[in-house]
């Protein structure tokens, strides 16, 4: 498909800087294909779902992924910085370096600008390969628990390109960035659809009788690459790390036998999902890298209802949401949100997606 089917207009303003107070107190624009919008608030979840529907969370936790450093070749230095997107080994992270062509196969990049320094001022990496498009495989000095210490002591929250180049990141965001349930380290972009929840929609979920469980991806700073082709057919997705344990797909499997809707908590749930599905539509036990990249046409087989946030034009998340529901449902539902002022991106507002009949075909 032609990218520029996803293209839209959004205002500058439309732009959330800043989450919602309280997270819960989110606008929720509800999308039924063929049945029209619905302005509802994230508060209103409960009475939109029933006994025995199970929303499913991402529990990904993001790390202080962003690093300012000094790269170092020979007598010649250079100032760069890295956003870690993905972990392959212990001591071992692909990374988006820029300016990327300040970087080679074989340099020494010291991390840690500020004077936080930590380990007697050991905080190295090596540019083992360089790729495209500013993407490096670092290997640093320190691995396993003892490198996550160092991300913790120099790191920065990798807030969106949206959001950074408007404001430099500060200590509210490394609790606004993260979702109340996050558990598992690894993501350097949150999975921001589940920022909205709070303790009390928690509690109000339950008494409703709406069931929670958790999967993992860790989300990727690839999630915010632009689309730079002109086909769909031509993007190619960064894999991300995921994992569904075979206690949580027995129990959503049993959760759809008895006639239970599953609700994906963002589009990284729903892609773990879709991924960890057999042909039936059946979970099991999965885990390892996916870039499953979904398009209309594509043929859901897990979720019957998606909770996300408003997302870039000409983004692959945009082109998810299409598929869910319709390309002209959403180009409507979008144009509605901006006309009436939903706060868009990562600290915006909610749509709940009602999965269109016959799979956007």
């Amino acid at each position: 498909m032609k990218v520029e089917l996803f293209d839209f207009e959004l205002p500058e303003e439309r732009i959330a800087l800043r989450p919602a107070e309280p997270r819960d107190s989110a606008g929720m624009l509800v999308v039924r294909p063929g049945k029209g919008l619905e302005d509802r608030t994230v508060r209103d979840l409960p009475s939109l779902l029933k006994r025995g529907d199970v929303l499913v969370f991402n529990d990904t936790k993001v790390i202080p992924a962003q690093l300012k450093g000094i790269r170092r070749r020979g007598e010649a230095a250079a100032q760069v910085e890295a956003t870690l997107h993905m972990r392959t080994a212990p001591d071992r992270w692909l990374a988006f370096m820029r300016p990327g062509k300040r970087v080679a196969a074989g340099d020494r990049i010291h991390f840690g600008l500020d004077g936080n320094s930590c380990f007697l001022g050991q905080f190295d990496a090596t540019v083992i390969e360089k790729g495209e498009g500013g993407e490096v495989l670092l290997g640093f000095d320190l691995s396993g628990p003892f490198l996550d210490e160092a991300l913790h002591a120099v790191g920065h929250i990798p807030l969106p390109p949206y959001i950074a180049s408007k404001r430099d990141d500060d200590e509210r965001d490394r609790s606004d960035y993260q979702t109340i349930y996050a558990r598992e380290e690894g993501a350097v972009a949150a999975p921001t659809a589940g920022l909205h929840f709070t303790p009390e929609l928690f509690a109000a979920l339950d008494a409703k009788g709406i069931e929670r469980r958790f999967v993992t991806l860790h989300v990727g700073a690839g999630t915010f690459l632009p689309v730079k082709v002109d086909d769909t057919a031509d993007h190619k997705m960064h894999a991300e790390i995921g994992s569904v344990a075979q206690e949580t797909a027995e129990a959503l499997n049993a959760a759809k036998a008895r006639g239970g809707r599953l609700v994906a908590v963002g589009t990284t749930s729903l892609r773990l999902l879709e991924s960890a599905a057999g042909p039936d539509g059946r979970l099991a036990a999965w885990s390892g890298p996916t870039d499953i990249f979904i398009t209309p046409g594509y043929l859901f087989k897990t979720a019957d209802m998606l909770m996300t946030n408003f997302h870039l034009p000409r983004s692959t998340l945009f082109m998810l949401v299409s598929a869910f529901c319709g390309l002209q449902t959403m180009r409507a539902a979008y144009a509605h949100a901006i006309e009436n002022r939903y706060r868009f991106y990562s600290y915006g507002d909610a749509s709940l997606l009602f999965k269109e009949e016959n799979d956007g075909r």
